[in-house]
């Protein structure tokens, strides 16, 4: 059951997306920001993570997730080390995708041009 709930999960974000993308003038870019947006402010509640507890890691795809992972991380160490903490906390969850992402980009860069 929760291989149907995490498709069906993803998929409910990508419909909000795509209905988003159709119905206003936003790009592409603003629909990402205002997802992980979405995401921060959902984790800020903690309900993001009784989420997570019954879609499982279906809701660790989309971009919300993202989100999620900043500001779970900034409060965990808010927690820790006070107002410091909430800037070192931000990037412990998401060096890794960040990182991945300059690294791939950069080596995609090298080998494909880009068109007018």
């Amino acid at each position: 059951m929760i291989y149907i709930n995490s498709f069906l999960f993803c998929g409910l974000i990508c419909l909000i997306g795509q209905v988003i993308l159709d119905n206003t003038k936003l790009s592409a870019g603003h629909i990402t920001s205002i997802f992980v947006v979405v995401g921060s402010f959902l984790d800020t509640f903690s309900i993001y993570d009784q989420i997570i507890a019954h879609v499982g890691a279906g809701a660790m795809v989309p971009i919300t997730s993202f989100g999620h992972s900043l500001i779970h991380g900034a409060l965990e160490k808010a927690s820790d080390m006070g107002v410091m903490g909430l800037l070192m906390g931000m990037f412990d969850l998401t060096a890794s995708g960040i990182t991945a992402a300059i690294v791939f980009t950069f080596i995609f860069a090298l080998f494909f041009k880009p068109k007018n």
